[in-house]
């Protein structure tokens, strides 16, 4: 298991700059943003991470299917190329959270409260975005949310109901994340943890800050900050055969605001004291 910076922790940095950040403090794998590598230009970002001999250990992010609009279909499949041609080791996939609520905003316009159809919406998605990802090569990874963005973000709140929605596909074309702000408080955890296997194809890691702040999205802390103990989680993913890159993933003002290399520098030694040890 080997230290991945998610680009969002350091979020004053571009790509370029997170490639480099990446290089000067001797983390091997960087996961990125699609909007800034649209930003970078996708052949540029390409070229920086290869010639700096990174790997790309997720892009975020596809998702957002409980609309059920074409649309949304049309840019789940320009995200998968997007992976494909970065070489991502997989499509993180934040489906959506109830029709009619956007991220962060009240009930607009199509609103509706079915729970149940809207989960039933990203399972018809994913019977043509499966088989997409799969013809190039590209893992989508469905990411379970806490269960308080159920209503905007994400109607899968945990990491059993994720994977009963990818057991019907290969294995190399779905797959889950373990988001550790998202999921440690599950009771279920350590048991779907197991039930997942080689299903895990993202562990991504961050504390989970008491109180939360206002905007409960920036409620995401360093390790060591908060509230969660990693060591058992890292022990369970490891035992269930992953062993792939493990993302520091923070939404957090006062993390953006600091300096990057500092975060860095941090973001080593809690990976190194708080999360690795078993």
């Amino acid at each position: 298991m080997k230290l991945s910076l998610n680009q969002w922790t350091t979020r004053r940095w571009t790509v370029a700059e997170a490639v480099e950040g990446c290089v000067r403090h001797g983390v091997e794998a960087i996961g990125l943003w699609r909007q800034e590598v649209a930003a970078q230009g996708p052949a540029e970002t390409v070229k920086l991470v290869g010639d700096a001999g990174l790997r790309v250990s997720s892009l975020c992010r596809g998702g957002f299917l409980t609309g059920g609009s074409q649309e949304a279909m049309d840019d789940n499949r320009r995200a998968i190329d997007e992976a494909a041609e970065l070489g991502a080791a997989c499509l993180v996939m934040v489906v959506g959270g109830l029709p009619g609520v956007p991220a962060g905003q009240g009930p607009g316009e199509g609103f509706s409260r079915d729970l149940p159809a809207a989960r039933e919406r990203v399972a018809e998605a994913l019977t043509l975005l499966a088989p997409y990802a799969g013809e190039r090569g590209v893992r989508l990874a469905l990411e379970p949310l806490h269960p308080m963005y159920c209503a905007d973000r994400a109607v899968l709140s945990t990491l059993g109901q994720a994977l009963d929605l990818a057991e019907p596909y290969p294995v190399d074309q779905v797959g889950v994340v373990v988001d550790t702000f998202h999921v440690w408080w599950d009771p279920e955890l350590f048991a779907q943890i197991a039930r997942a296997g080689a299903r895990i194809a993202s562990y991504q890691v961050c504390d989970f800050l008491q109180p939360l702040p206002a905007d409960v999205l920036l409620g995401r802390g360093m390790m060591g900050d908060g509230v969660i103990e990693f060591a058992p989680i890292t022990r369970a993913v490891r035992q269930a055969g992953y062993a792939g890159d493990v993302e520091v993933e923070i939404f957090n003002a006062d993390v953006w605001a600091a300096d990057p290399d500092t975060v860095m520098s941090t973001m080593k030694d809690r990976f190194a004291s708080l999360v690795l040890p078993l």
